[in-house]
């Protein structure tokens, strides 16, 4: 066995007795970050036994196809977050407005520009370290919750909205995975009763930023696309598609505005 072997296959053991559930990817990926460096390597991995994300050990992550930088402190962005910024570049016409609410470590709005590389992609954020992390990762970001510090002449101009915002009823929390509450932050995951508080105010005040026929995508769980259902109606949304995952469960809503209901 080769050296580069026994280290691999060392620090794979070590991630199972922690309880990794992808142990050999992970040991891919901490080796490849470290260099070398055995003792870093060894740090990380105790790290990483602790709960640590990933992410923030190996500094970034995969998302549609982009690398994405992730400092510690920020919400690591999920694979299941990928088909809601694959709708968002799809719905987004040539030379379009996006806007990523909450945009964390910008993940959404850079895959998005990417694909859209003449549209106008803004994110918004309200934590300054995750707004620093954006910046990095060459997202157009201001500082505020949901449409706070956008100019005020792209009301009723936003062609696409596009948010991963808290949805986890404050109830379920204690549900999570035991590193994701000990470690990422709790303001991207508390979603307040129900898990609606954010979503209702995000449809509310989205109404007031798309255009006539602009689309709104929104990342939700559980029974939260029957629940918003009656929201949108009242902010002049049409009724919600359900966006699912490949095992059958509810991810995002997607609505189209009409103009007839909003108010400007």
């Amino acid at each position: 066995m080769t050296a580069s072997n026994d280290l691999f296959f060392r620090t794979v053991a070590a991630l199972e007795r922690a309880g990794c559930v992808a142990a050999d990817e992970e040991a891919i990926e901490l080796i490849a970050s470290v260099d070398g460096d055995s003792g870093r390597l060894d740090a990380l991995v105790a790290r990483r036994s602790s709960g640590e994300p990933l992410a923030w050990l190996t500094g970034r992550v995969t998302f549609c196809d982009v690398e994405i930088v992730v400092d510690p402190g920020v919400y690591v962005p999920r694979p299941q977050s990928w088909p809601l910024a694959e709708r968002a570049w799809e719905c987004l016409p040539s030379g379009g407005v996006a806007v990523d609410l909450g945009t964390g470590s910008g993940a959404i709005a850079a895959a998005v520009a990417r694909r859209r590389p003449d549209a106008t992609v803004i994110g918004t954020e309200v934590d300054p370290l995750a707004r620093r992390c954006a910046k990095r990762n060459g997202v157009t970001v201001v500082s505020g919750p949901l449409f706070d510090g956008l100019p005020l002449a792209m009301r009723g101009a936003v062609d696409v909205v596009v948010g991963v915002l808290p949805y986890v009823p404050s109830d379920q929390l204690q549900f999570l995975p035991r590193d994701v509450l000990a470690y990422e932050p709790r303001a991207a995951l508390d979603g307040g009763e129900a898990g609606l508080k954010v979503l209702s105010a995000a449809v509310s005040e989205s109404a007031k930023w798309l255009r006539d026929g602009g689309t709104l995508l929104l990342e939700v769980g559980g029974e939260q696309p029957t629940a918003l259902g009656p929201v949108l109606s009242a902010a002049g949304f049409t009724a919600p598609r359900v966006l699912y995952d490949a095992e059958g469960d509810a991810r995002g809503v997607e609505a189209v505005a009409v103009w007839r209901h909003v108010a400007r």
